[in-house]
């Protein structure tokens, strides 16, 4: 009887007191509320009343005041006033003396007359309680002018409030009381038996066979289970549904799904770099960079830490004794960290193995990479340093680390060796090629092991991603699921996905370029072009695989198969300097060089250039500029992971119209369909879809952006980054559900078929 008693004061004590505490709140800020709502109701009731009467009494009481029959009035309104409600009537005259009254009327004055048509109530409070006065306008059959007033007892409204509430409250508290005891006992008794459950199947291990569970067990498992594949379905449909994203919805992701994480975000490129002018000062310039174009904006919108290899000849004038400045230069939202790498580091690192060996070696672009001892050493060095500079800026053991590009393929392991709870992904900008290319590399076998530390490595299109798995199962001993998409290795679980990368919509910099006429006017003057020639763009880094010299070749072959074109067309190709201290780079600019001298000496007269090359790197500003400028863009990219210029060019026409010629061989070809797609290898195709984007009708070119321009909308950098994000989200949800049970007396034999099911 003891035991039942505890039992039963233990049920009132963890259920009870949380229910009366809540009835109380709940009666402490809802009867008030309850108080307002009836007294609206009566006193909208009084004032139905108070209309009702005057209807009833102003025939009758005009009669006998135009006969001057006022002992009869008085006797007539004392009977109508002997309701409990009516307190008295009094009549007023225009001048607002009493003509009339009933017996004990309280102290309420006449007014003059008002010919509002409306009743006036007022609320009051005498020696016997609250009143409310109503004055109606009456005027007699021979025009003569009075008020009648309607007083009415408003102390019932209190005697009813004081009932009702009683008798609520005493209801909750009955109800509350019983719902309690019964849901304790309930609740108390079902966690009871699937505790016994649990506490069976976990002694005899059928928790890792569901088959042979207990029924009673399973649907708590389920239920758990459930739990989690519909937290991933809502997850995926909020990404993959949603068409407006901006970086107020990224934020909202940062704060409901990663719980304001800290972010870090490490790439080579600085997103922004310091310089020195010709006149000695410091001047700031965004690289022509497609990584920087795309990661940028998430940076503005998620703050965090960027850390990057500080390369301008400014940069360490500029940074605080650890190395950080704030960025962006006019409007800091996140903190920049420097990386200093000497000349030695840099040649190694980024000019060898990185550029002359891992770009070529990932781009179908026919130049033979080169791979040297020295140069694997100086990128494993390195990456070490980068590895340490995350550690140190990582406030916290479990950051969120987004890493970019080739260059830093060692840092997921590197890292995770220093931050064993963080959750790092990898997006790999460039093309990832197949196994037997790949097989080219000295290292390959290192390198994937490293890159498989990651729980996400992205790419631009699944292709990629089917290459890099037929990488990771030629090479490596590990668990392929093609299915699930994800490379088990040394029990950790890496997951590879398509990302689309994209740019910001709308971009900022078309805020600040003129509009599409002043812009065509501005580059015509500068560059010379006659108002009656067609302008053709080229904007890339001169690099081999853009096809820059294959664009060329086109052009010539477009001047000698339509005669008609020359001196009609002038293409401006934008290629910034890049690299130039590689060989296979010098060569490549020469070569530019020597194909555009001897193309404009052919086909050039004294008013008109083929081709106009801007060997310089030009800002954001400059570039949009262009885009407005030009009747099409030529993308011929010999291989590429996305291309951002073709999305840039897009973004920028906002008058819907101009041509994009994209290459087949760029990642952007599976998103900007309408574009014309071209063999950027095929020349005379090159040159045909020239003449075709000249040529097109305007209806045909509106058509054609209009449809790119609402596919980049809907699949813009944020929706990039919000897709990556929430699967970062997904993973730490889960390592945290595992950790959590690991840390509850799972076996090693529970954690080994938990990787093995993954």
């Amino acid at each position: 009887m003891r035991e039942r008693l505890g039992t039963l004061r233990g049920i009132v004590l963890r259920y009870g007191l949380p229910i009366a505490a809540a009835v109380s709140l709940v009666a402490f800020l809802g009867v008030p509320s309850i108080d307002r709502m009836l007294s609206g109701w009566f006193r909208s009731d009084i004032e139905l009343r108070a209309r009702l009467i005057t209807t009833s009494l102003e025939e009758p009481l005009e009669d006998l005041l135009d006969r001057a029959e006022y002992t009869r009035a008085r006797e007539y309104l004392t009977r109508v006033a002997g309701d409990e409600r009516l307190l008295a009537i009094t009549v007023c005259s225009a001048r607002g003396e009493r003509v009339l009254e009933t017996d004990s009327v309280p102290a309420v004055s006449c007014e003059p007359f008002s010919a509002n048509p409306h009743a006036v109530q007022r609320a009051a409070e005498t020696a016997t309680g609250p009143i409310e006065v109503s004055r109606f306008p009456m005027i007699s059959h021979l025009g003569t002018r009075y008020t009648l007033v309607l007083v009415h007892d408003l102390s019932f409204i209190n005697r009813r409030q004081d009932t009702a509430r009683n008798f609520l409250l005493a209801s909750v508290v009955i109800a509350a009381s019983l719902l309690a005891l019964l849901g304790g006992l309930g609740v108390r008794l079902l966690l009871s038996r699937w505790t016994r459950l649990l506490i069976g199947d976990i002694r005899k291990r059928r928790f890792l066979d569901d088959a042979r569970s207990s029924q009673g067990s399973l649907p708590v498992l389920a239920r758990v289970r459930e739990a989690m594949l519909e937290l991933e379905a809502s997850q995926r449909l909020e990404i993959e549904f949603r068409e407006n994203w901006t970086p107020q919805a990224l934020q909202e992701v940062m704060r409901n799904q990663l719980e304001s994480s800290p972010i870090l975000v490490v790439s080579n490129r600085e997103p922004y770099i310091h310089n020195h002018a010709a006149d000695g000062s410091r001047v700031v310039q965004v690289p022509a960079s497609g990584m920087v174009t795309a990661v940028e904006p998430i940076m503005r919108a998620c703050r965090g830490t960027w850390i990057a290899h500080g390369s301008g000849s400014a940069d360490r004038e500029v940074v605080d004794s650890h190395d950080r400045v704030a960025v962006p230069p006019d409007d800091p939202s996140y903190t920049l960290r420097r990386v200093w790498l000497s000349a030695e580091e840099e040649q190694g690192y980024y000019y060898g193995f990185a550029n002359e060996g891992l770009w070529p070696l990932c781009h179908l672009a026919y130049v033979r990479p080169a791979f040297r001892e020295s140069d694997w050493q100086q990128y494993c060095r390195v990456n070490a340093r980068f590895a340490d500079v995350v550690a140190s800026e990582a406030n916290v053991d479990n950051p969120v680390v987004l890493l970019q590009d080739f260059h830093f393929a060692l840092l997921p392991r590197l890292i995770r060796e220093r931050l064993p709870r963080l959750t790092v992904a990898l997006f790999w900008h460039i093309p990832w090629p197949n196994p037997e290319t790949f097989d080219v590399c000295p290292w390959k076998r290192e390198i994937l092991r490293h890159m498989l530390h990651a729980d996400i490595l992205g790419f631009h299109t699944v292709y990629h991603c089917q290459n890099f798995l037929a990488t990771a199962d030629r090479f490596l001993e590990s668990h392929i699921d093609r299915e699930r998409m994800t490379v088990t290795l040394q029990g950790h679980v890496c997951h590879v996905t398509a990302y689309p990368i994209s740019i910001e919509w709308p971009p900022r910099w078309l805020a600040r370029a003129p509009d599409v006429q002043h812009a065509a006017e501005a580059v015509r003057l500068r560059y010379q072009i006659p108002p009656e020639v067609r302008i053709g763009l080229g904007v890339e880094r001169w690099d081999f695989t853009k096809g820059i010299p294959e664009r060329f070749l086109a052009l010539e072959t477009l001047f000698d198969h339509y005669p008609r074109l020359r001196g009609r067309l002038t293409f401006l190709q934008v290629a910034a300097p890049s690299r130039s201290k590689l060989a296979a780079y010098q060569a490549l600019q020469r070569d530019t060089l020597a194909e555009l001298k001897r193309i404009n000496a052919r086909f050039a007269t004294e008013h008109w250039q083929p081709i106009v090359l801007v060997a310089e790197h030009q800002e954001p500003t400059q570039i949009f500029e262009l885009y407005r400028a030009a009747d099409f863009c030529l993308v011929n990219s010999l291989h590429d992971g996305m291309n951002l210029v073709a999305k840039e060019f897009v973004a920028a026409r906002d008058d819907e119209d101009g041509v994009l010629i994209l290459s087949s061989f760029a990642g952007a070809s599976r998103e900007l369909v309408e574009a014309l797609l071209v063999n950027p290898f095929d020349v005379s195709e090159t040159a045909a879809a020239m003449v075709a984007a000249l040529e097109m009708p305007r209806d045909q070119r509106r058509k054609r952006m209009q449809l790119m321009r609402r596919t980049l909308s809907e699949n813009n950098v944020y929706r990039w980054a919000g897709r990556m994000l929430i699967d970062v989200a997904r993973i730490r949800q889960r390592q945290a559900l595992e950790n959590g049970s690991n840390a509850k007396g799972s076996t090693p034999l529970m954690r080994s078929r938990s990787a093995a099911g993954r």
